[in-house]
């Protein structure tokens, strides 16, 4: 994915689809219900509509397995913090920039390298009742250990912006990264590049965003009318990765436009219109699974669907999405700092599985997002911390 995100996808009105024995809502409320991890959780459905065995093989074989990064972390496994919660899963989410592989060479010349564009630390609860998908900002300021490249030489450790990491080590590296910064264990990753991105859109027929001004930003080729518009692949990248015609041009309100758009493509994916459609459904399987890099242990439709069994009880407004606290770093205003002890208290209700509650962003006028860093009341022993929901609709 990539520099800006946004998301408003339409629950449609509040009568639509009921009746007065309320029989309509209760459908529209299970609908909800119905594939809630979005395209992370769309390998479930592959089950749900009997898929063949050439079918299943196909999909199954399009994950590539990261034996690098599993094969690196092992190397480290003696630092790396334990898991305090049985049953609670932690999966960082992994947007590479890289230009390398077909359809990728387009949006800038390959250096060699890769950078992480958009990562997100997502925690899913022991019970299943809750996904909390935290924005990790690429300019964010942290220690970077020392990592392997790929051609076995090791770096030095630095203090470096976050998405330095992924650049440096690839996934193992960017995992090491946020386990020392948060003192969470990564247990999985999922790695997704641009043109993998903007193939699951297409395969959904586009995703619908509100805009609250029209967009016309030519070096990003996206020109858009203001209100609910369906962004094809090409235009919802463009859409998640342009900063200067949206919002107010920072990395928080791309993050914030990112958050927003997941929301959306979670509604899409969940929609009976395409789980209980083969047709529609197998282009969607067939994208999202070629377009994923992952650890061996999800690199595969069994390991997925173990992963995510349990989420297609969770309602849509216990998905839900924030930025880590921060603010700009006092080095150089064009860089992130956490804020504390707001951050730590963040990662210390995820690291113990506890709740973690949002409100909506404060948004300027502009539709950007006015980011405090403060969760809340800082007395409260249950903060809250601003962000959204996927059952948010935000041209309301």
């Amino acid at each position: 994915m990539g520099d800006d995100a946004g998301t408003a996808a339409s629950r449609g009105d509040l009568g639509q689809g009921a009746s007065a024995s309320g029989v309509g809502l209760r459908r529209r409320r299970r609908r909800r219900r119905l594939g809630i991890a979005g395209i992370v959780v769309v390998a479930l459905a592959g089950g749900a509509v009997g898929v063949g065995w050439a079918v299943y093989a196909k999909l199954n074989g399009n994950i590539t397995a990261d034996e690098a990064a599993a094969a690196e972390l092992a190397r480290y496994e003696k630092e790396r913090p334990t898991s305090l919660v049985r049953g609670a899963q932690n999966v960082l989410l992994i947007g590479s920039d890289s230009r390398a592989g077909d359809g990728n060479a387009r949006y800038g010349r390959d250096s060699g390298t890769e950078r992480s564009d958009t990562t997100i630390l997502l925690h899913l609860a022991a019970g299943r009742d809750s996904v909390t998908a935290v924005s990790l900002p690429r300019d964010l300021m942290v220690n970077v250990p020392g990592c392997h490249r790929p051609d076995g030489s090791l770096t030095e450790p630095a203090f470096q912006q976050f998405n330095y990491a992924f650049a440096a080590g690839g996934s193992a590296c960017s995992i090491r990264t946020v386990e020392k910064l948060t003192g969470i264990r990564i247990d999985h990753h999922v790695v997704v590049d641009f043109e993998g991105f903007k193939e699951m859109v297409d395969a959904l027929d586009g995703v619908e965003v509100c805009l609250r001004k029209p967009v016309d930003d030519k070096d990003a080729k996206l020109k858009l009318p203001a209100g609910r518009v369906t962004l094809d692949g090409e235009q919802a990248l463009g859409y998640v990765r342009v900063r200067k015609s949206l919002g107010d041009g920072s990395d928080t309100d791309r993050m914030d436009r990112q958050q927003r758009f997941l929301g959306a493509l979670v509604k899409k994916v969940q929609s009976n219109d395409v789980l209980l459609n083969p047709v529609k459904l197998y282009p969607v399987l067939d994208a999202a699974t070629s377009s994923l890099t992952t650890d061996p242990d999800l690199a595969n439709l069994r390991g997925l669907y173990d992963l995510v069994r349990g989420l297609r009880g969770i309602p849509t407004e216990r998905v839900q999405f924030l930025t880590v606290p921060r603010e700009s770093y006092a080095g150089d205003a064009n860089r992130d700092q956490l804020v504390q002890p707001a951050a730590e208290k963040l990662f210390a209700r995820l690291r113990t599985d506890e709740p973690v509650t949002v409100t909506a962003s404060r948004r300027d006028p502009t539709g950007g997002t006015a980011n405090s860093g403060d969760p809340g009341d800082a007395g409260s022993p249950a903060p809250t911390f601003s962000g959204n929901t996927a059952d948010e609709d935000i041209c309301e």
